[in-house]
């Protein structure tokens, strides 16, 4: 029998002073996934830095900022792109998903990023968004483009380490958005927004394509967002349009409800540094919320292994 479900109420963090928000005429990107709003930012792909930072993609103006551990924001990048998801790699640099240009690196200094892959299999990609770095240093990307249940032409990619293309490892998926490795790199769960489901496959798998399933299947709200997987195998979801956020446990059971106060668009969740807290974007507010799961760890990871 599964353990009773905690139902927690995030608290805020931090918010986008509005010192930073955009106060210019809707763009492209939001007249296309937003038409008739104006948006001050809209903020996605939280990532840590070896300090501590949180570094965060705002995707419709090209720009990412930081935030102190004590919540304080600071405008670290603006150029000509669609940032998603953020990454660092091994060395320290950051990596980015864009949408519009492909994937990216940026080393902190004065010059804008610099491309590292713009074709998957010969091919132009068609709008990627969220990345995570195995150990090994292979990347692997989510191209959702516009696809949908109604034309499921997404990908999940694969970019080996020191590759200059990206190659797919699946196709015809109705938006990939997330994805996320299992503490032991064996593992990769994949958010697919319009079926409201994550999938879950095996890195290494002895088939092409692998064999993929559905770990969690969603109600309501848009569909699963951003993921993060802790060291010791919990799993957290963002609940895209929903205003909340969700933790499994290895088998996929939910063990925690996590609530915003305040928006609905959450878009992205991470993990803290020491594993305690859960961090949640929530777009529409430019807010960033915080939820304490200390209570929830197991002891050791327990993330279920490939048969």
């Amino acid at each position: 029998m599964s353990a009773p479900v905690s139902m927690v109420e995030a608290q805020l963090f931090s918010r986008l002073p509005e010192a930073l928000h955009y106060k210019g005429s809707p763009n492209a990107w939001v007249q296309m996934t937003r038409p008739g709003q104006r948006l001050h930012s809209f903020l996605e792909g939280p990532a840590f830095d070896r300090d501590g930072v949180l570094w965060l993609a705002d995707v419709p103006y090209g720009r990412i900022f930081t935030v102190s551990p004590q919540g304080e924001w600071t405008l670290a990048l603006e150029y000509d792109g669609e940032p998603h998801g953020l990454a660092f790699d091994g060395s320290g640099d950051l990596l980015i998903a864009d949408y519009r240009n492909g994937l990216l690196t940026w080393n902190g200094g004065p010059n804008p990023p610099e491309t590292l892959v713009t074709k998957a299999d010969g091919a132009p990609l068609q709008g990627i968004a969220d990345l995570v770095v195995a150990d090994d240093g292979t990347v692997w990307l989510t191209e959702p483009g516009r696809s949908s249940l109604s034309n499921p032409y997404g990908r999940l990619l694969k970019v080996d380490a020191g590759a200059s293309e990206a190659v797919t490892v699946l196709a015809n998926l109705p938006y990939p958005n997330s994805v996320a490795l299992s503490p032991d790199g064996r593992l990769l769960y994949l958010s697919l927004t319009r079926s409201n489901t994550i999938w879950r496959l095996m890195t290494q798998g002895p088939e092409t394509p692998p064999m993929a399933g559905v770990h969690i299947q969603l109600s309501g709200g848009l569909g699963p967002d951003g993921l993060a997987v802790h060291p010791r195998g919990l799993l957290a979801a963002a609940q895209a349009q929903a205003g909340r956020a969700y933790v499994f446990d290895s088998l996929g059971d939910k063990v925690a409800h996590i609530a915003t106060p305040g928006g609905t668009w959450t878009t992205a969740v991470r993990f803290s540094q020491d594993g305690r807290q859960l961090f949640i974007v929530e777009a529409q507010s430019g807010s960033i919320y915080s939820a304490d799961i200390a209570s929830l760890l197991p002891q050791t990871d327990t993330t279920e292994r490939p048969l």
